[in-house]
């Protein structure tokens, strides 16, 4: 089992290069090496309906962070 080098991870400070949300900024939540994703705090908002469950009775509709492809982001600080 091999791991793979990416030029980002998990709490870096990253801004996006390419696509729809260029030039926004934020903070790597998660880095998925192997799909080549990381999701950013605060770039990419996704709505995601949810059904309640006993970890959350209300359930609704719910914000989440979406992934963006590894090669689209740039490392800052």
């Amino acid at each position: 089992m091999s791991s793979i080098k990416t030029h980002v991870k998990k709490g870096d400070e990253v801004e996006i290069i390419t696509g729809n949300h260029k030039g926004k900024r934020g903070t790597v939540l998660v880095v998925n090496a192997a799909k080549g994703r990381v999701i950013v705090e605060g770039v990419r908002p996704l709505k995601k309906a949810t059904k309640p469950s006993e970890a959350d009775s209300t359930g609704g509709i719910k914000t989440i962070d979406g992934p963006i492809h590894i090669s689209n982001v740039k490392k800052v600080g």
